[in-house]
């Protein structure tokens, strides 16, 4: 088929116009497309495909299915969502009053997918936008004091995950397992430290660099969730509620420190999201969207809403 002309912004998400393409033919434009597709996407870090007939799981389905391959369950995750079919999840099922902060997917874990692909079957009546932030501007603007001590000490991250009852997500939820057994040869193999709690909890703690280099375009990018994983971000009364609760930290759902073991203080994190705020976006919903993220290029989040709101998501190698 002829190439569709590119119509699109400068701006994150870059946006391609498609008109109003059924699916079939917008897989064939896209594999006959998919070396420019994939430079384009290398320099803006995301597209928005505009356009796209998308109405259902299945659609969806197909249709990511067939322009990429290597699609990753969502195994060591700490956000509540479903799974739907194969390879496809809905979208972070967390209280559509709070706001989901600037992350970039699994960036705490030894694994993590290196594109993302969404689309929005029912937007919300307000809000619900997917939050964009290109990590590089990121870290380009970040603190040097705050980038010097990440990259000199690493950081580690640390979670409680309770093993049916508790706040948040189970171990078995998170890894789509049900016995100890399993979740131990996942911990030795990924070098994550474990350590069973009472109740059948356990704790675990995984080492990462925090700044990577881009697995293709050798760029330098923020990657991780620091702020997302100290409860500061919750909020003061919520983050005092906490700390009136555990005992340590350590004991909070999620926490995070340098990698040898140091705090990382409250003014660091309000750093961190006071220069990610600077750039992030908020791109609205359409029905017959196709949204792809590069990973590590890109970080997301989600803006509270009200309403009812139905986002697909896929994730790929």
């Amino acid at each position: 088929m002829e190439a569709v002309t590119d119509k699109y912004t400068v701006e994150l998400p870059l946006i391609l116009e498609l008109g109003n393409m059924d699916p079939d033919s917008f897989i064939a434009y896209y594999l006959e497309n998919k070396v420019e597709l994939e430079q384009k996407l290398h320099y803006a870090g995301a597209i928005k495909f505009s356009g796209v007939l998308i109405d259902s799981l299945e659609v969806f389905q197909r249709v990511v299915g067939s322009i990429s391959t290597k699609f990753l369950n969502y195994i060591d995750g700490t956000s509540p969502r479903t799974k739907l079919s194969g390879g496809v999840y809905t979208s972070t099922e967390y209280d559509k009053t709070m706001k989901i902060t600037m992350h970039n997917e699994n960036s705490y874990s030894a694994r993590w997918p290196n594109k993302l692909f969404l689309s929005c079957l029912l937007p919300a009546e307000t809000g619900g936008e997917t939050l964009l932030a290109d990590s590089r501007e990121i870290l380009k603007r970040m603190d040097k004091d705050i980038v010097e001590e990440i990259e000199k000490r690493g950081i580690i991250y640390i979670r409680n995950l309770h093993g049916g009852e508790g706040m948040g997500i189970s171990w078995q939820q998170s890894f789509e397992i049900t016995e100890r057994k399993q979740l131990e040869e996942y911990c030795k193999a990924y070098s994550i430290q474990f350590e069973w709690r009472e109740n059948n909890g356990v704790r675990l703690k995984q080492p990462s660099r925090g700044i990577i280099e881009h697995r293709e375009s050798k760029e330098m990018v923020w990657f991780n969730q620091i702020d997302q994983f100290h409860p500061y971000q919750l909020g003061e009364e919520l983050y005092d509620a906490l700390l009136t609760i555990c005992e340590s930290p350590e004991d909070f759902p999620t926490y995070v420190t340098f990698g040898d073991g140091k705090i990382i203080s409250e003014d660091i994190i309000r750093s961190i999201l006071k220069t990610t705020e600077e750039v992030t976006i908020a791109p609205p919903w359409s029905r017959n969207e196709l949204l792809v993220i590069d990973n590590e290029l890109v970080s997301h989040g989600r803006n509270p809403y009200t309403g009812e709101r139905k986002v697909l998501l896929s994730m790929s190698e």
